[in-house]
């Protein structure tokens, strides 16, 4: 059996990633705020450091799966915390611990979303993609949540396609899932903030498929990417988001 670290794993999309893959008798290593194996905060260069020296304490021998899944929803305050744990500690943490998947030959899956494909590819996403995390955070504290969030997601996409044909290069496969609205304390977060919870609720009854999604048909997915199964897959990401972004964007994909 395998061994994979987990960011965000206390709760929601990746507390299920983790019982699905502990559930297969891999062994999971989870970085989190306040419940893991490694706590830290990764809103900052210090905390993601730290994620990556416990990462790399527990798995000396290297790592068969990496999922950087921490996140924050779009009603957390000051935007800048969303860009900072969505973008910055998913990218960073993910380069801090590649050499360990190197070594096994292991395969990443990030969390993007499908609002990542309904977002312009603008000033924001490009300083995101040019790693100037201190111009991107002060820019978003004059934008909306929605560009934080979404151009936070559809930049880690930029991030993942333009890495993936070097990843696998190095035997290491990465690709992301792209959820909709799930069924998680984010996304209850975001239900009941005042401004943003029935742009939310409209949002779910429009899902094609006529429920939003639970966390666990996100796990599913997610540890498919991560097993052999899916050993021809690169760069790739998929929507799991009930047919919302066929539904959206039907000629664009």
């Amino acid at each position: 059996m395998g061994i994979y670290a987990l960011t965000g794993g206390a709760t929601g999309i990746g507390a299920a990633i983790k019982t699905q893959l502990r559930a297969l008798g891999h062994e999971v290593i989870v970085v989190d705020l306040r419940e893991g194996d490694v706590c830290a905060d990764l809103a900052d260069a210090s905390g993601r450091q730290k994620a990556i020296d416990g990462i790399r304490a527990l798995a000396p021998a290297g790592l068969d799966g990496f999922i950087p899944c921490a996140g924050l929803g779009p009603s957390v305050r000051p935007l800048s915390l969303i860009t900072r744990v969505n973008y910055f500690a998913a990218v960073a943490v993910t380069e801090g611990v590649l050499d360990l998947l190197v070594r096994r030959k292991g395969s990443i899956v990030m969390i993007s979303s499908n609002s990542a494909a309904m977002t312009a590819h603008d000033e924001y996403v490009e300083l995101l993609l040019a790693d100037d995390e201190t111009a991107a955070c002060e820019l978003i504290e004059t934008k909306d949540a929605h560009t934080a969030y979404a151009g936070a997601k559809h930049a880690l996409s930029c991030w993942l396609r333009r890495n993936a044909p070097d990843y696998a290069r190095q035997g290491v496969r990465i690709n992301a899932v792209a959820p909709g609205i799930v069924n998680t304390p984010l996304s209850d977060k975001v239900l009941a903030d005042k401004d943003l919870g029935q742009v939310m609720r409209d949002f779910g009854d429009s899902v094609p498929l006529g429920a939003i999604g639970q966390p666990e048909q996100i796990a599913e997915v997610v540890c498919f990417l991560l097993s052999e199964k899916a050993s021809f897959m690169a760069g790739s990401l998929v929507f799991v988001d009930g047919g919302h972004d066929a539904m959206l964007r039907p000629d664009q994909f």
